[in-house]
């Protein structure tokens, strides 16, 4: 569905010159969605708008639901972008029209006669959950529900593929998991391609098939979502994990409880697919004579499969101890000792 190759982009001051994006190859199958993870000036602003011939690119090629957006331009590209829609953080809706009305503009644009049009914008309305805010302007909107009426938009033409550009960084975290499960849904229903970029890991973690991570304009890092939680390797791959899995609070508990309990071991577990639901503390009290106190623990679902993390402090013979983390590693379980105490 999507395929950039050898990428490149490059902007040019007075003075100076920014490569925004550094020779990237990426591969989108059509109907997963996507994600690109990076901090602020990262590039993923740049490549998303490299997508649908915003940006053209310095060298590489660009190719969108078989179309080199790369190469076309005038005509054919405004025709090609109907496959290709975005939604924004900032929603930009047009705030002297109503939902029904903002969704109808791109179908005035198109061209399609009324009937057809109020038709069309009736499913959509459905489709994102506003019934009976049909006629409400978006000074009278939350922020969940303007961003709705930004999806909707970005779907009246049919399109291919969804791009979202930041799309729930101005919403809270309820209001953002909200929007996600509307994601998931419409890639689901319609098997529509979603690429979307962000900072936050949470959202690759809950809806991602596949992600990418970029710094400085390259792509360090890529695969399935579970691997990359599994497994990261980049450094800022690992920053990013520990957003989800070790949050700033857990690592200054642990601290703390490093300081009350002097003896013993603290280790992280990690847990894969199904083994992350498994009662591996219960089994290791029953096999071995050790004190178990969990320190933090959590599973999160990905779109391929369950992944779990468990940091606990082991107390007692230390022989009894070292067994109890070999039978840990036999069953399969990644093991990580954080500390000896």
């Amino acid at each position: 569905m999507i395929s950039l190759n050898g990428v490149t982009k490059i902007y040019h001051t007075n003075h100076s010159q920014v490569k925004a994006v550094d020779q990237v190859d990426l591969q989108i199958q059509s109907g997963e969605i996507f994600g690109i993870i990076g901090y602020s000036g990262a590039g993923k602003s740049t490549l998303i708008r490299l997508l649908n011939g915003l940006e053209k690119p310095t060298n590489g090629t660009v190719e969108v639901a078989g179309k080199r957006i790369d190469q076309i331009k005038g005509k054919e590209l405004r025709s090609a972008r109907k496959e290709i829609s975005m939604i924004f953080q900032h929603f930009n809706l047009l705030w002297s029209r109503t939902v029904r009305e903002n969704i109808a503009f791109p179908l005035e644009i198109a061209g399609m006669k009324k009937s057809d049009r109020l038709k069309r914008v009736d499913e959509l309305i459905k489709l994102v959950g506003l019934e009976g805010k049909e006629d409400a302007y978006p000074s009278q909107l939350s922020g969940g529900q303007k961003q709705r009426v930004g999806i909707a938009r970005a779907l009246a033409n049919n399109p291919k593929v969804l791009l979202c550009d930041e799309a729930t960084s101005a919403l809270d975290p309820q209001t953002t998991d909200s929007i996600l499960d509307l994601l998931v849904d419409i890639n689901k229903r319609l098997g529509l391609t979603i690429v979307l970029i962000t900072h936050e890991m949470h959202v690759i973690r809950k809806i991602c098939h596949r992600v990418a991570v970029m710094e400085n304009g390259k792509i360090v890092e890529h695969g399935d979502v579970l691997t990359v939680f599994r497994n990261p390797k980049a450094n800022i791959t690992k920053r990013f994990v520990k957003q989800v899995t070790e949050p700033d609070e857990t690592m200054e508990t642990i601290d703390y409880l490093l300081e009350k309990y002097k003896h013993g071991k603290v280790v992280k577990l990690t847990f894969v697919g199904d083994r992350a639901e498994q009662p591996m503390i219960s089994k290791i009290i029953k096999e071995f004579d050790v004190e178990v106190n969990i320190l933090q623990g959590k599973i999160s679902q990905t779109q391929s499969g369950s992944y779990g993390t468990l940091i606990i402090h082991f107390d007692g013979d230390e022989n009894t101890v070292e067994q109890a983390i070999e039978f840990i590693r036999n069953q399969q379980v990644e093991l990580e000792v954080i500390a000896n105490v």
